[in-house]
């Protein structure tokens, strides 16, 4: 336990976090929290990579196919956790910040309320209209059995996946950004274990990696449950004297949707992606494009990483009126994400084949692979800038610019670049319209963070 001058042994732990996280030295203070969160983050990426690796490896191509399919229905789930976990998260820094703990406790009860009310009405629309969505989604006659095996058994299972992704934001909210990483470990470690089970010992297919999958999810929640209850969280007693306030319930949707809106346009963005990939391509294409998304899922999470180590300390600085320890973290993560993003950009380019290998041993899916993933990734370095003003803001509660950020990247310029572009280009088009909207999302984010950085120059702290 770290010992300071004034401090009394009546101090909790909490209490010395808080003080840490408003004191201590920035750089040290976000690689100490962004360590933890980037292994956290690389783990959840391989957790959502590990099925499709799976299903290429001991499937076939069109299984790829199938998983690319559902993607759409996945990132809506993923951003129903992410809009409750990052609203929420934002609410209770800023609440610890500010050193109400009150709020911290019932912010975390109601967010947990508002997850379960819209996952079972989520589940239930997505078993009424299940054929009608995945024909939607561009489903051919080969693919669709492979999507719906898929999907049937995944889709009851994410009442449990959003309580694990949401809870871990919770975790790493109120200043323990090491125990958000045992989740996602267990969640991987026991997928891995159960899909080779399901996949290879009793072959099953996907529906083999989808059972497992749904079970290391509930071992991953299972876990939450005993840290919040026998870990020490502030939250352990936050049923007593909770009361639902429907401010907390909008300030933890607005300042989360920005989250939720990105998923949904990501979803979007695929579905009109799998048509035109068909109308330009065929189903390779289409694998080809699920492929790309998961590598592109898998670099930018350790980026993220980095991101959401700062968001806590954003949240907390912000909260206390330290705007000159904010600014300072926002040049701080920049740097550090920005050499890290260039690093796997260099990767990319240089070994594309060894990395399409990882996921299938189809030689022709490969090698049409190898020109979408270099350009897709064209301007990797700039997504950071990207991530960086959308936490930012949200971390601040500041819910419109983040939401600009999320619509100015895949609606104002990647929707209509990916029907533009293919006109003049062919297949070609689709790959560009990727870097091109990454770059002019670049232009619009580092302009909001400069003059947000003038703010917090000229502001008194």
């Amino acid at each position: 336990m770290f010992i300071f001058d004034y401090m009394t042994e009546e101090l909790t732990k909490h209490e010395i976090k808080r003080y840490e996280i408003l004191n201590d030295n920035i750089p040290k203070l976000l690689f100490r929290f962004s360590f933890a969160t980037t292994i956290g983050t690389v783990v959840s990426a391989l957790y959502n990579i590990v099925d499709t690796i799976f299903v290429g490896k001991a499937v076939n191509s069109m299984a790829i196919a199938g998983l690319s399919i559902v993607l759409p229905i996945q990132l809506i789930m993923l951003g129903i956790a992410n809009m409750i976990g990052v609203g929420a998260a934002s609410v209770i820094s800023r609440s610890l910040g500010a050193n109400d703990k009150k709020n911290a406790a019932d912010t975390f009860i109601t967010a947990i309320i508002i997850d379960v009310f819209i996952n079972i009405l989520f589940i239930t629309l997505g078993f009424v209209f299940l054929d009608k969505m995945l024909g939607l989604f561009g489903a051919s006659f080969e693919i669709l059995p492979y999507a719906r095996d898929y999907i049937r058994i995944i889709l009851p299972g994410f009442l449990i996946f959003s309580f694990s992704i949401s809870a871990v934001s919770f975790i790493r909210a109120e200043g323990s950004p090491r125990a958000a990483i045992y989740p996602m470990l267990i969640g991987l470690i026991s997928n891995i274990i159960f899909n080779t089970i399901f996949v290879f010992i009793i072959p099953l297919g996907v529906r083999g990696v989808a059972y497992g999958t749904v079970i290391s999810q509930f071992l991953s929640s299972l876990y939450i449950v005993f840290y919040i209850i026998f870990g020490g969280s502030i939250y352990k007693n936050a049923f007593k004297g909770f009361k639902l306030k429907f401010l907390i319930i909008k300030e933890i949707i607005f300042v989360g949707f920005p989250s939720l809106f990105s998923n949904i346009a990501g979803g979007i963005v695929i579905i009109i992606f799998n048509k035109l990939l068909f109308l330009y391509g065929n189903d390779l294409y289409v694998a080809t494009m699920g492929i790309g998304l998961r590598i592109l899922s898998v670099i930018q999470l350790p980026l993220i990483g980095f991101v959401q180590g700062f968001t806590t300390i954003a949240s907390f600085n912000y909260g206390a009126n330290l705007y000159s320890r904010v600014r300072k973290a926002i040049i701080t993560v920049f740097l550090w994400v920005f050499g890290l993003s260039t690093i796997e950009f260099l990767a990319i380019m240089i070994f594309p084949r060894f990395i399409m290998k990882l996921f299938s041993s189809d030689p022709n899916l490969i090698d049409i692979s190898i020109y979408p993933l270099r350009v897709v990734n064209l301007f990797l370095p700039l997504i950071c800038i990207q991530l960086i003003a959308s936490s930012l803001f949200q971390a601040m509660g500041k819910a419109l610019p983040a939401l600009l950020i999320s619509i100015s990247r895949q609606f104002l310029f990647l929707i209509p670049l990916v029907f533009i572009l293919p006109l003049f280009f062919g297949i070609h088009g689709i790959w560009i319209s990727l870097p091109v909207s990454d770059f002019l999302a670049f232009i619009l984010s580092i302009s909001l963070i400069y003059k947000q950085l003038l703010k917090f120059k000229s502001a008194k702290a």
